[in-house]
C-alpha cells in the first residue's frame, strides 16, 4: 500500500511539483491550499506525512502545525515545512510548534525525496 503525503500550499504549482516529484516514487499526494483546508483534508484521509508552506492565507503553516499537534490522533505524524523563509527565528518557531523538519524553496527534488524517505520510508 502506498503512503500518502498531504501537500499544503497556497501555490498550485508547488503542490503540483510535489506531486510530480513524489508520485513516480510510489507515493500518493493529495493537496490543500491553506491550513484550514489542510486540517479538513487531513481529517478526511489517511495521511503519513504533511508538507506544509509557512505563509498562506486563512491559516498559516505554524498555526496549522499547532492545531495538528493538539490532536492526539496525529501523534507522531511527520510535518515538514517547505517555505521561502530561511530565518532562524521562523525555523525555531516552527520547531516549537511541532515541525519535524524544514526545506527551503525552491526545493531540490532529490532533497525532498530523501527527507520523505527518511521520515516515512
Amino acid at each position: 500500500m502506498s503512503k500518502t503525503i498531504l501537500s499544503v500550499d497556497d501555490s498550485k504549482s508547488i503542490r503540483d511539483m510535489i506531486g510530480f516529484t513524489m508520485t513516480p516514487r510510489g507515493y500518493n499526494v493529495i493537496g490543500a491550499e491553506d491550513g484550514v483546508e489542510g486540517l479538513s483534508t487531513l481529517a478526511a484521509n489517511e495521511v503519513d506525512l504533511v508538507v506544509c508552506d509557512l505563509n498562506m492565507p486563512n491559516m498559516n503553516g505554524i498555526e496549522m502545525i499547532r492545531k495538528v499537534r493538539e490532536n492526539s490522533a496525529y501523534h507522531g505524524l511527520p510535518i515538514v515545512m517547505l517555505t521561502t523563509e530561511a530565518q532562524k527565528e521562523k525555523m525555531k518557531e516552527a520547531k516549537e510548534a511541532g515541525a519535524t523538519g524544514w526545506i527551503v524553496k525552491p526545493f531540490d527534488e532529490q532533497k525532498l525525496a530523501s527527507v520523505v524517505s527518511k521520515l516515512i520510508g
